[in-house]
């Protein structure tokens, strides 16, 4: 013989209630049990969520924000509701994320061993962009695909993850603190600032190697014949972090080659100091900019593993489990 709503709670890895209106915020708040719900509630032991969604005067009502405080203190996760278009007919703060968003939340509970619980993650996205003037710049085609992944890997694990990221068009994940760079020089000065509080960097990002020597103040104006702009080296982020790294940090570098790939990228490996290299060929189908796709090696002092062609998600699982196996 089982008690039904026990026996339910037991199997929960996660509670969410979504929506939850004001009555049954004030319920559970206060460990009122009068239905399945409120029962089943009361006896889980696994992480809770609570997503209030009323009107906008309920929802400020200092009731119900004493409620949603008392829940927090007991240890309830407490889901902010947005503003928008209200089931009453209202406008304002109370309703429910989206679906999506809420996954989100239920994900980086469950889906993964949080075997980077408490340590700090930098991640470097995108393409950085250099000025030759006030309308033009040098850029490349990255879109932040293989960074946000994993980005997006790191916090599923439970890491503190930071993103300094340059231009990017892929969708920013969430649960992550996000720094804008988008010069080579100015990823430079927010990823060393931040490098010797960081227990694994992944630098993810197409960095210029090169950048105009003067930005031109105005638009250069077209005129007949050629154009030649004389181009300065960029500061070598992955060089200076090698030389500057803390003990037992963790140090990742990418590289996108068109030919020798294992030979040049092992030859990065140990000219930045670093512990591995993320090594794919431009020119393989399903690898390189954009796609959803990727086809890397991975390059340390060990040895090199190929990986098969994966999502860039499974990819980047595969980086951070390498990563963990150090």
């Amino acid at each position: 013989f089982e008690v039904e709503h026990v026996s339910l709670a037991k199997k929960a890895d996660l509670f969410m209630v979504a929506p939850a209106t004001a009555d049954i915020a004030a319920k559970l708040a206060y460990g009122i049990c009068d239905d399945m719900l409120t029962t089943t509630f009361l006896a889980c032991e696994c992480p809770k969520y609570v997503v209030p969604s009323m009107n906008t005067r309920m929802y400020n009502n200092p009731v119900t924000q004493d409620n949603l405080n008392r829940l927090s203190q007991y240890g309830v996760h407490v889901i902010r509701p947005e503003s928008g278009y209200l089931a009453c007919g209202d406008t304002g703060t109370g309703k429910m994320p989206e679906p999506e968003v809420l996954f989100g939340y239920i994900e980086r509970e469950i889906a993964r061993p949080k075997d980077m619980k408490g340590k700090h993650v930098i991640v470097t996205a995108g393409a950085t962009q250099e000025s030759m003037d006030p309308v033009r710049f040098i850029t490349n085609h990255s879109t932040g695909k293989m960074g946000f992944a994993l980005a997006r890997e790191c916090v599923l694990r439970g890491a503190d993850v930071c993103i300094v990221k340059a231009s990017v068009s892929a969708e920013v994940p969430g649960f992550c603190t996000v720094v804008e760079a988008l010069s080579a020089g100015a990823m430079y000065e927010e990823v060393m600032r931040r490098a010797s509080l960081a227990d694994y960097i992944f630098m993810a990002a197409a960095v210029a190697d090169y950048t105009p020597a003067v930005k031109a103040d105005h638009k250069i104006k077209k005129k007949d014949g050629d154009l030649s702009i004389d181009l300065s080296r960029t500061k070598d982020i992955l060089k200076d972090l090698g030389l500057n790294r803390t003990d037992n940090q963790f140090l990742c570098g990418f590289s996108m080659e068109t030919e020798n790939l294992e030979e040049n990228s092992r030859a990065k490996l140990i000219r930045k100091n670093v512990d591995m290299i993320v090594a794919n060929n431009l020119k393989d189908p399903g690898a390189g900019f954009g796609t959803d796709t990727n086809l890397v090696t991975l390059i340390t002092k060990k040895g090199s593993t190929h990986l098969p062609l994966l999502s860039k998600e499974d990819t980047a699982k595969a980086i951070v489990d390498a990563a963990l196996a150090r």
